[in-house]
């Protein structure tokens, strides 16, 4: 069958509607009708870009995988759901057979066919295809925006609780406050996190970490101009906005006061910089935010700081799992983060917003939610 609408990136800023093949699936699948899906800064990436970093887009795409939908055919092996149930659905499907999906790092996997990462087609279409142990049973006292966020939900689980392994008590601060930065300012305080500074240089987006999760805030001090026109050097700007951040937060290089934890979530060479050199001696700093390949990292500080460097790839075991359970127990609201809501046929005003970072009224953009087709799967099929 064709009638499967779907947004299809072309190339570079053009997208369009196009009517895909509704997919056949395998005995251990499930067909979902996608109903509510978030436009990711990856997504963004692709359409203005046409690539991050060496992965590029090829060939037309559909774009699009933080999603939730409702099951409308399942696979004949397929025990766990059942037609009609509401799903978060986790995009990647893995090999299951390599030495990463084995030894239970499945992110890594070398063969993931990973939703709107070239060559790959997304969920911002009608139906979509995975494997029913991808798919997680909502319960009935979550909404479908809800199963959508549930995926950038788990990169910050996957960031805070597993790759970073934060205890309780401990002290955090993200540099980026867009919604994955937010997100995982949520899940430090969800995990008994004592201190969690939000740091980024858009006022309204501090405002709105200060009231969402965040202990304290930090707006980054103005590069300085040096010998007359030239801007002072990244690390220079870097060292001066540390200690900056430091004097003004109190926060100590070692000890009780200083930071356990920083977790990149912008990507900006000066706030990685700006990370390493804040953190305590022999803490722990984590990359999720996707940046520029080129990024200048301060070598000898790691070093003499014995940090704990590490990178955050998506998501893996368990993930999802712990991300659903932090929702269902109301130690995180994801509902305040969704400031912006379009139709599937506003698509392209939605990725409009989300590249500006504000509505045709001027609204500043959080996360914004794009619905599936009000129509029953059943009328379809």
């Amino acid at each position: 069958m064709s009638d499967n609408p779907s947004f299809v990136l072309r190339t570079v800023q053009d997208a369009v509607f196009e009517d895909r093949r509704i997919p056949e699936i395998k005995d251990d699948e499930v067909l979902i009708a996608v109903k509510k899906t978030g436009i990711c800064g990856s997504d963004v990436h692709f359409f203005v870009d046409g690539h991050i970093g060496p992965v590029a887009v090829e060939k037309p795409m559909v774009l699009g995988h933080e999603s939730a939908g409702v099951v409308c055919k399942v696979g004949q092996k397929v025990k766990t759901l059942k037609e009609g149930d509401r799903v978060a659905m986790e995009p990647g499907a893995t090999c299951r057979v390599c030495d990463d999906c084995k030894r239970g790092r499945y992110e890594l996997c070398p063969e993931m066919k990973f939703a709107a990462t070239p060559p790959h087609d997304g969920t911002l279409s009608w139906y979509y295809a995975l494997p029913a142990d991808l798919c997680y049973k909502l319960p009935d006292h979550l909404t479908l925006e809800d199963g959508a966020l549930m995926e950038p939900l788990s990169v910050a689980v996957h960031a805070i609780a597993t790759i970073s392994q934060l205890r309780a008590t401990q002290s955090v601060a993200v540099f980026g406050a867009g919604p994955v930065g937010l997100l995982c300012m949520a899940v430090a305080r969800a995990l008994g996190a004592s201190r969690v500074v939000a740091v980024d240089v858009v006022p309204a987006r501090l405002a709105f970490a200060q009231e969402y999760a965040a202990t304290e805030t930090y707006a980054p001090l103005e590069p300085e101009m040096r010998d007359g026109d030239h801007p002072e050097g990244t690390l220079a700007y870097s060292l001066r906005n540390a200690r900056a951040m430091m004097v003004q937060l109190g926060i100590g290089e070692r000890g009780p006061s200083g930071i356990d934890l920083a977790v990149d979530a912008s990507g900006a060479e000066v706030a990685i910089q700006t990370g390493l050199l804040v953190v305590k001696h022999g803490g722990t700093f984590v990359q999720v935010g996707i940046g520029g390949v080129g990024a200048q990292i301060p070598a000898l500080y790691l070093l003499a700081k014995e940090l704990v460097y590490k990178g955050s790839f998506r998501y893996g075991p368990g993930d999802y799992q712990l991300a659903m359970a932090l929702v269902r127990q109301g130690k995180i609201d994801l509902a305040p983060l969704v400031t912006h809501r379009y139709s599937f046929n506003e698509a392209a005003r939605a990725f409009e917003a989300v590249r500006t970072g504000k509505s045709e009224d001027g609204k500043p953009v959080i996360k914004v939610i794009i619905s599936g087709p009000d129509v029953s799967p059943v009328d379809l099929m």
